[in-house]
């Protein structure tokens, strides 16, 4: 079995990368991604401790081949209002802001960093999400770094790519 975790600034275009992986993987074999997204308890709340709790728990099971389910975050009710059921795969990627943390890397998990300016990611998140969510990107380019200068995400990738301008 294997874990890919793609990591990097938000508009890094690590969503994308993901479905290149999941189009190219699951040709042959039962391949899944879980988006960070999904999984963030809200723009405060987003890269907590509750995250990463979350991420063991999904690596344990990847690991043990059990299937497992994840509250997914409602973005326009701000609550977690849903659930998946992910059943084992041979190829699990974890995508997003926070997807190649340590317990992650611990779990053996090969992990992409996407570079990109910050300003230039934040653009394209504003492009493709709108300006309405401006003030919390502005806290988000924040919580995100301060994320990556305590776990030392980009120093642990294995695969580091840049993103166009």
């Amino acid at each position: 079995m294997s874990l890919i975790a793609i990591d990097g600034r938000a508009g890094a275009g690590k969503t994308t990368l993901a479905a290149s992986f999941f189009e190219e993987l699951s040709a042959d074999k039962p391949v899944a991604v879980i988006h960070m997204d999904d999984l963030y308890d809200g723009w405060e709340n987003a890269l907590s401790e509750r995250l990463t709790q979350t991420l063991e728990s999904i690596v344990k099971s990847h690991q043990d081949k059990v299937a497992f389910e994840i509250d997914i975050f409602n973005w326009q009710s701000m609550s977690f209002d849903s659930k998946r059921v992910i059943h084992p795969v041979d190829i699990l990627i974890l995508e997003g802001v926070g997807a190649g943390q340590k317990v992650v890397r611990d779990a053996g998990a090969t992990l992409y960093w996407l570079d990109i300016d910050a300003e230039v990611g934040i653009q394209r998140v504003l492009n493709r999400d709108g300006n309405q969510i401006a003030s919390q990107m502005k806290q988000w380019q924040i919580a995100q770094e301060i994320h990556f200068l305590r776990d030392k995400t980009r120093e642990n990738a294995e695969h580091i790519q840049s993103s166009p301008a």
